[in-house]
């Protein structure tokens, strides 16, 4: 058995026909599953039992490493209870043999009985085919099944669209995955038997996907389907396992002497090839004439026009030779589906598809006569369906006729272990991501929603979303510059406003910039606010790039945008638009005074006064009242036992308080003491009063949710933050005995270590790229400690794999000089790398 595996795999490898594998590897299987079978049930092999192949085992399309798919058939339950010793050795002799076995125990009639929450098993019946046994047990199962599936065949072709649609949810209904599930992501192997399955279930044993496809087009899901067989087994064979996630790693070993980037295009078009196929035999199968569903869309015939008709929820042409000679209808089509979220009938994308050069001739023709087209794509623009509208328009190819400079992103993968989907894809999402946003039930969210409904033209910042990223096409290092280099020809054939012109080179041109403020600068230091409200000069200009900003980042991936960012986002929001507005400035008077809100008495407000003495400013501003209170409480315990530590839960996230004695290493140590317990620092802050006393916040993120599961843990934390800082106990000791993380598969990356004397009016920044881990920002802090430097504010942020974090750091009450700023920076670099 293994030497013909070995043979099949080498036949493989040189010839790369997945079809023939997998048949071929079926074929093997059945010469080792038949013999034994027989020989475990000896002579009443015949009578009474028989052995089906079912699944991917009954298609005869058994790829290297999956399961063998059996079902065993017996006439009687009693008779399946009687031989539960034989089918426990034949198993036990299969996997002897290397084979990997998936078995179930049926009757004919339990296989004839609808199972309403078991529609996977019936779906693996159509696959059946008798390996051995009972040919006339097999024959009775046949018949009853075909009467079962004629019954059933509304019921079961509902239950299959709801499994793919539930299937396709689970990958964000999108094929444009950086490292795609190319089994079951959209446009995987799965959608393709689905086809099939669909095709089965609404015509018979013999009928196949293609019927359904046009005549004209039939050539691509059958390309795509030799494509993927190669695939699956390819990746099979490199992981020696079931294994069909298409990691970087395996995109460069396939693509071998092309561009892994190149390769991943042809991937992702025999995706959408698939995935337009399971999608159609959806839509004409899998909807009965009479189901509620089509009730439901029949409702939506009302939206029916003269040019357009709308039937079972899909849009079709009324007149589709009008393509040909109005090529104008071309865009009132998707400006209809913008307007109603109704989907194109598959016939419609055909013929849309077909009429690219008559539409392409029409483009030509308007920019001759100077005809306005960016009217018309405004409107589909600024709809509440205008993701969907783009969506269709990319996949006609008519988003790439109208903007060509779309097109050198189509299927573009930038692999950066951060982005979840191809860069055509993610422009398409930041639009979707603002869409979404009216009626959420997040009040965080729902203020950016506000910000969105009181934008004016927001069809300026969709188009500027929509070609933020097509530099990446041409240069990925230079992505901004490139950008701006082809929106400006798009906007010239689109004939757009100059205004509105101008608008979108400035949001294409500063579209990383709000994102960097945010988490490489202080917030609360003026001089950061003041220089990002220069560069962003209106108010109008603000609100829209605080949109694209946070479009940007949740188009990044589904976990980009946390509730801390998205705090992060508002908070630089509220504090430009303040300056811009000119209210910054009594902001800053009123903040250098203790807020009369402080204290019920006059003995309480002299006490906080004494308190608040010699704490920055910056602490006022970005502390509520009800917080200063709070810290102001704790100072009773700090003066009784010499250390006060208050930990409390804020949303996803917690905050740990800190009232102690100033010492050096101290703010480390706190560092420390919460990466031993594996919780990820979010934000850190260290201030002091003019009595010696240090005030450090920390908010932190417990990604293994230790507190909340087990409550005991917050007090054991709490004691061992005390004695670290009484120094009764070595922080050190503490990081020792963490549990080392799980390995990761990860780039290399090496540390990049500045510093900036500029930007802050009273410190010197750090900024520090690096490889993120347990213990970094421990290793960070010590640094400067044995340095004799002071950390005021510290900026910590993560993506994927990479630390960026920001100090701000004074020696004696000072900013550094030049040769002490450098000598530190090479201190960093040896910490980021480990040194001790």
């Amino acid at each position: 058995m293994m030497d013909r595996l070995e043979q099949i795999r080498e036949q493989f490898l040189s010839t790369a026909d997945g079809w023939a594998a997998v048949h071929a590897r079926a074929d093997a299987v059945d010469q080792v599953v038949a013999p034994r079978f027989e020989s475990a049930f000896g002579s009443g092999a015949a009578s009474g039992v028989a052995l089906l192949a079912v699944g991917g085992y009954g298609r005869r399309q058994l790829f290297p490493c999956s399961d063998v798919d059996l079902l065993f058939l017996f006439e009687r339950t009693a008779s399946a209870e009687a031989s539960r010793d034989s089918i426990a050795g034949f198993l036990r002799d299969l996997w002897d043999q290397g084979l990997r076995a998936s078995h179930s125990v049926r009757t004919p009639s339990e296989c004839a009985a609808l199972a309403a929450n078991n529609i996977e098993l019936h779906i693996s019946l159509l696959d059946r085919r008798l390996l051995t046994g009972d040919q006339a047990l097999f024959q009775r199962l046949t018949e009853r099944l075909t009467g079962f599936y004629s019954r059933e065949r509304d019921t079961l072709l509902r239950g299959l669209a709801g499994l793919i649609r539930d299937r396709h949810a689970k990958f964000g209904d999108t094929i444009y995955h950086l490292e795609p599930h190319v089994k079951d992501a959209p446009g995987g192997l799965r959608d393709f038997h689905a086809a099939c399955w669909l095709a089965q279930l609404a015509g018979g044993p013999a009928a196949t996907p293609e019927q359904y496809w046009p005549e004209d087009s039939r050539g691509a899901p059958l390309e795509a389907r030799r494509f993927l067989f190669a695939l699956r087994c390819h990746l099979h064979y490199f992981n020696d396992r079931d294994n069909n996630i298409l990691t970087f790693d395996h995109q460069e070993r396939l693509a071998a002497s092309t561009d892994p980037a190149l390769w991943m295009r042809d991937y992702f078009r025999h995706a959408r090839a698939i995935h337009h196929l399971a999608q159609r035999l959806v839509d004409e199968t899998a909807t009965p004439p009479h189901s509620l569903l089509t009730l439901f869309r029949d409702r939506q015939s009302r939206l029916s026009n003269a040019d357009f008709a709308v039937t079972r929820g899909r849009l079709y042409l009324r007149r589709p030779e009008t393509l040909e000679t109005d090529p104008g209808l071309v865009l009132r089509v998707f400006e209809f589906v913008a307007r109603h979220g109704v989907p194109l009938s598959p016939e419609t994308e055909r013929r849309i598809a077909g009429t690219a050069p008559a539409f392409r001739v029409h483009l030509d023709r308007a920019r001759r006569v100077e005809l306005d087209l960016w009217p018309s794509l405004a409107a589909i623009l600024r709809l509440p369906h205008a993701y969907r509208a783009l969506d269709a328009m990319r996949r006609t190819g008519l988003l790439a006729t109208l903007l060509p400079e779309f097109q050198i992103i189509d299927c573009l993968v930038v692999r950066d272990f951060y982005h979840r989907y191809t860069v055509d894809e993610h422009s398409l999402r930041a639009i979707q991501t603002l869409q979404d946003l009216a009626g959420s039930a997040d009040p965080l969210t729902a203020r950016f929603a506000a910000l969105l409904a009181e934008t004016e033209r927001p069809e300026v910042l969709f188009f500027a979303l929509l070609l933020h990223d097509v530099g990446k096409g041409a240069s990925a290092a230079e992505h901004v510059a490139a950008s701006l280099d082809l929106a400006g020809p798009a906007m010239d054939r689109l004939q757009m406003p100059e205004t509105d012109r101008e608008t979108v080179r400035f949001l294409i041109r500063h579209h990383l910039e709000m994102s960097a403020t945010m988490t490489q600068r202080d917030l609360a230091d003026p001089a950061a606010v003041e220089a990002f409200a220069a560069r962003v000069a209106t108010i109008e200009r603000l609100g829209k790039l605080t949109l694209m900003t946070y479009a940007d980042i949740a188009a990044v991936n589904p976990d980009a945008l946390t509730p801390w960012r998205k705090d992060l986002l508002w908070q630089l929001y509220v504090a430009a638009h303040n300056h811009l507005t000119r209210q910054m400035e009594a902001d800053r008077v009123a903040a250098a005074q203790v807020p009369p809100q402080l204290g019920s008495t006059e003995a309480e407000r002299r006490a906080i006064a004494r308190f608040l003495d010699g704490v920055p400013t910056r602490y006022l501003r970005t502390h509520a009242p009800e917080q200063i209170l709070e810290h102001f409480r704790l100072e009773e315990t700090f003066r009784r036992n010499s250390v006060a530590i208050a930990v409390s839960r804020r949303q996803e996230f917690y905050e740990l308080v800190v009232l102690a004695s100033d010492r050096p290493f101290l703010f480390a140590s706190i560092a420390g003491t919460l990466s031993s317990f594996a919780m990820n620092i979010l934000k850190a802050e260290a201030f002091s009063n003019r009595a010696g006393m240090i005030l450090d916040t920390f908010v932190f993120a417990d990604p293994g949710r230790s507190f909340e599961l087990n409550p005991t843990e917050i007090e054991r934390f709490r004691v061992a933050l005390d004695r670290v800082i009484l120094g009764k106990l070595d922080v050190r000791d503490l990081l020792r005995r963490r549990p080392a993380p799980p390995a990761q598969r990860r780039p290399r990356l090496l540390p990049q270590i500045s510093f900036d004397n500029q930007t802050s009016a009273h410190d010197t920044i750090f900024h520090v790229i690096a490889p993120d881990r347990p213990g970094l920002l421990y290793d960070l802090a010590s640094t400067f400690s044995f340095q004799q430097c002071d950390i005021d504010v510290v900026l910590i942020d993560t993506e994927a794999y990479k630390a960026i974090d920001v100090f701000y750091v004074t020696c004696a009450g000072q900013k550094l000089e030049t040769d002490q700023a450098e000598l530190l920076c090479a201190e960093l670099h040896q910490a980021c790398c480990g040194a001790d």
